[in-house]
């Protein structure tokens, strides 16, 4: 396949990328994602992943290396609904365009603390994509629409979609990616990286804009899934601020330790059948990943598992319940006179502005969120709903089928992107809702590719089983056989 010349250059940047064994020259890898963010999301095909990003980070990295703290130096982009000191935090929405708020997230703070230096920015599904039903995801007011590296016409997924694309294209070490239902994972998948969404509490909240508590959480998005479990330890930990933190110090460690040494000889695997879905391509692709467990000596268990009557009736009303709550929390912790105060200031700011912020879809989830303010029903939708994906869900299938991990693909393979009509997710692939809505912890490493797109491999377990869950992605990581996919930066064509 032909590229252009600033794909070609970020190919060959991308060619050899650093490992986890070798000495990381943090300065020199700095300077190369800049020519890449200058090559590939400035020019060329404009990815549109990254919406800021820092000029003098190779002195930052060069800085931070030297002081022998254990990120190195390594660059980390930063999704754009979490607040970082320099930079405004927009959720990609022009209500918050100012929304400078000088503050780091405690999650920010503790990855500068541990020699991470912030790179920048990323693009996102304008307010993690719980404004309108029809949305695309990957568009926002701010930044515009994320492009997948792979297939430039092709969807990034969302929300974290600039935080996908910005990896799989070699624009930073890591970035930082946040989950409601599927808003890391799903776009970890189609980008063809690593995601992993840790057990809700594992990471504080504090200063990141909200959908849900229960739900929300920020998580690694990377290369591998050493430098996932490496930035998960710079990243977790308890925050005052965050009561379902109480518990993170307790259950954070060094999540690279056992990563190498972990064997899936006896482990017993829940292979959710009826989550595999009815793309062939998928289908073929898990497939060979559960042979490469079985040749590691994993045990193979088929599980049936079907969603609950009134399951997603009950899984909106607990967000647009929280979404209407916890947005006015947030917006009432900023100083700056000129920011909306509640979710119906948001609601009147796009009415306003809706040549720029509703051209391609409109707000009905907002409008929804306004006239969600049964807390019984909430109540009840919640509790259902937590025990249908703990006690009736994840907890059960491993405790019945005697197994620790449970497995699925991720997701079907980018969609083309459409602006007009929104997102075409199809296939019926996937179990991510399970994990998400329970806050139980899930990994996605990459699977293969159909057509050239790439295709996540999901595993997740029970509570606070992350350092579990990454081993157990580690594992899947070294006996993956299927071959890889390289962004192409081209839009799509048909495998040759």
């Amino acid at each position: 396949m032909r590229h252009t010349t600033a794909a070609a250059l970020a190919l060959a940047l991308l060619a050899s990328p650093v490992l986890a064994d070798e000495p990381y020259d943090a300065a020199a890898e700095a300077q190369q994602q800049l020519a890449r963010i200058a090559a590939l999301d400035d020019a060329g095909p404009q990815l549109n992943a990254v919406i800021v990003y820092e000029p003098e980070a190779p002195n930052y990295a060069n800085e931070a290396s030297e002081a022998g703290m254990p990120l190195d130096g390594r660059t980390v982009l930063v999704k754009d609904n979490i607040e970082t000191f320099e930079w405004p935090t927009t959720a990609g929405s022009l209500a918050l365009r100012d929304n400078a708020t000088g503050r780091d997230a405690p999650l920010i703070a503790n990855i500068r603390a541990n020699g991470g230096v912030i790179m920048g920015k990323t693009n996102l599904s304008e307010w993690a994509n719980i404004r309108d039903n029809r949305s695309t995801s990957g568009w926002s007011a701010i930044g515009g629409l994320t492009r997948n590296p792979h297939a430039t016409d092709r969807n990034a997924c969302g929300s974290s979609s600039g935080s996908g694309a910005a990896i799989a294209a070699g624009f930073a070490w890591a970035a930082i990616g946040t989950e409601t239902n599927g808003s890391i994972t799903c776009p970890a998948s189609v980008n063809g990286i690593v995601g992993f969404k840790p057990t809700v509490g594992m990471v504080g909240r504090t200063h990141v804009v909200p959908i849900s508590a229960t739900q929300d959480t920020a998580g690694p998005m990377t290369r591998t899934v050493h430098d996932a479990a490496l930035l998960l330890s710079a990243m977790a930990g308890s925050d005052p601020l965050d009561p379902a933190t109480a518990e993170a110090d307790t259950h954070k460690t060094d999540f690279t330790t056992g990563l190498d040494d972990f064997s899936l000889a006896g482990v017993r695997i829940g292979v959710m059948r009826n989550q595999v879905g009815n793309v062939a391509g998928v289908t073929a692709l898990f497939e060979q990943a559960l042979s490469d467990l079985e040749s590691q000596g994993a045990v193979l268990i088929d599980i049936e598992y079907d969603w609950p009557d009134g399951f997603w009736g009950r899984s909106l009303t607990v967000l647009l319940f929280e979404l209407q709550r916890d947005m006015a929390a947030y917006l009432g912790t900023l100083e700056d006179g000129s920011m909306p105060d509640t979710l119906a200031d948001i609601v009147t700011f796009n009415r306003e502005n809706s040549e720029k912020e509703l051209r391609w879809f409109g707000q009905d989830l907002f409008e929804q969120a306004l006239e969600t303010t049964d807390e019984a029903a909430y109540r009840e939708a919640l509790e259902t709903n937590l025990k249908a994906t703990r006690e009736d869900g994840i907890d059960r299938l491993l405790a019945e089928h005697g197994v620790q991990f449970l497995v699925a693909p991720t997701t079907g393979p980018a969609w083309s992107t459409d602006l007009v009509n929104g997102d075409n997710f199809g296939g019926g692939v996937g179990a991510g809702s399970l994990p998400a809505i329970a806050g139980y912890p899930h990994i996605t490493v990459p699977m293969g590719a159909v057509e050239r797109l790439p295709v996540g491999f999901s595993i997740f377990a029970g509570k606070w089983q992350d350092h579990e869950v990454l081993k157990a992605g580690a594992a899947y990581e070294k006996a993956r056989t299927a071959e890889l996919p390289t962004p192409s930066f081209d839009p799509w064509k048909p495998a040759e």
